[in-house]
């Protein structure tokens, strides 16, 4: 079975292109290949497949063999796969996920694309949609008590579920303490992506993320948009903030016109191989 190795702001998954590939058990095949000793490596599995509602279709897989709803820096590395690869000639694609359809903006130079602009829809707000069990909606700073600190979350939706956090040093901050006891709280009966962010002005926040089913990642765009969001639902950021996450750099907007929030950032390939192992 061939594959693709790609990276966003070093958030790495293996892709594989299911117009020429047949994928049968995707949740198995994404512990065995995400495996970094045994496997390929990377943060999970990416399904390129048909659509018979957009241009394309995403599936993507954790590291554990669960399924998400979005990745956000897996859609920038789709829109640079399926145009470098020939499968469209489109700078403007639609593309079908579990989180719902997501909008791709390819900037083009001499046959390359240099970054990837995606329209991620609407922050979902509402509690029992994201989903978070809590009395009250949103849940907007609100303080959960974890192994017996008390931190101060707001929790958003942009397709899959997302508690962030404030801190004042993001890089001394024991992530690996909280972020799994965030994501299996009681309170998130799907789990939840955790981000724990440092506000550096109004136009800048560093940020670090826990990923449910795979642990601290060096990058995640939905949590990006997350935790502009959220910084600006609390009053620290204006609408177009620069995210510095420990693989790299990515610019968020919420838009105010529209409501939509708009991702941008890039895409690099790593290496193609062929995988010969059963699973």
């Amino acid at each position: 079975m061939r594959f693709t190795k790609m990276e966003g702001c070093g958030n790495d998954y293996i892709y594989i292109n299911c117009f020429e590939e047949n994928v049968n058990q995707p949740e198995k095949l994404a512990v065995a290949m995400s495996e970094r000793h045994f496997g390929v490596g990377g943060d999970g599995l990416v399904l390129i497949m048909p659509s018979d509602k957009a241009d394309f279709r995403m599936r993507m897989f954790n590291l554990d063999g669960s399924e998400g709803e979005m990745c956000g820096n897996a859609v920038r590395c789709i829109g640079k796969y399926v145009y470098e690869r020939g499968l469209t000639t489109k700078q403007r694609i639609s593309l079908e996920t579990a989180g719902g359809m997501r909008y791709l903006e390819l900037s083009i130079e001499n046959g390359i694309v240099q970054t990837v602009s995606v329209d991620m829809g609407e922050p979902i707000l509402v509690a029992d949609k994201i989903p978070v069990v809590h009395g009250e909606s949103p849940v907007i700073g609100k303080k959960i008590d974890i192994d017996g600190k008390d931190f101060l979350f707001t929790c958003v939706s942009m397709g899959n579920p997302h508690a962030v956090a404030f801190v004042e040093d993001i890089k001394t901050f024991p992530l690996e303490s909280y972020g799994k006891q965030v994501e299996c709280n009681i309170l998130f009966p799907n789990k939840t992506n955790v981000e724990f962010v440092q506000i550096i002005s109004r136009s800048h926040i560093n940020m670090r993320v826990w990923e449910r089913g795979s642990g601290e990642t060096l990058a995640c765009g939905t949590g990006a948009c997350a935790s502009v969001v959220a910084s600006i639902l609390n009053g620290f950021c204006d609408r177009e903030v620069k995210v510095s996450l420990v693989g790299g750099e990515l610019t968020i907007k919420w838009n105010a016109d529209d409501n939509h929030v708009y991702m941008s950032g890039p895409a690099a390939f790593s290496f193609d191989g062929v995988w010969l192992r059963e699973v």
